[in-house]
């Protein structure tokens, strides 16, 4: 069914993240072949705060996060051969839907937290992927 599945993770939100890769396991386990690739997106930092962080600010962010992948990755219960992770710099949404299309995924999986009112009328990053995604997207709640 699905060959190549993106999970969207949040460092921080275990939660979250744990039900959305839960549920992309176990589709991934249906299709005995499938792929998982964990994406993990870290804002950039704003250009008026450049002067006050170290040069290789951005470095040291994707070494850290890249370290935080590799432990999740290792407690996903799939073949480590098929699970691979990859940190992007930018807005949720917009660099989740290029990892999306760059990588061929045919399936989106993202966790995300019931609807608020805040959520309603700003939007959410989920809602943005579901409305502009190439291809499927699975939204996953408690």
């Amino acid at each position: 069914m699905y060959k190549k599945i993106l999970v969207a993770v949040e460092i921080g939100e275990d939660e979250v993240t744990q039900l959305a890769l839960d549920a992309a396991v176990a589709l991934a386990k249906v299709e005995h072949e499938a792929e998982l690739r964990l994406v993990n997106v870290q804002p950039l930092v704003p250009v008026a705060f450049i002067d006050y962080i170290p040069p290789n600010f951005d470095e040291e962010m994707r070494e850290a996060t890249e370290k935080d992948l590799a432990v999740l990755r290792a407690k996903v219960a799939y073949p480590a051969e098929r699970v691979s992770s990859i940190v992007r710099f930018g807005a949720v949404y917009p660099e989740v839907l290029a990892e999306a299309e760059e990588w061929g995924a045919d399936l989106v999986v993202v966790g995300s937290h019931r609807p608020t009112m805040a959520t309603y009328l700003l939007g959410s990053n989920a809602k943005t992927i579901v409305r502009h995604a190439k291809c499927s997207v699975l939204v996953v709640r408690k």
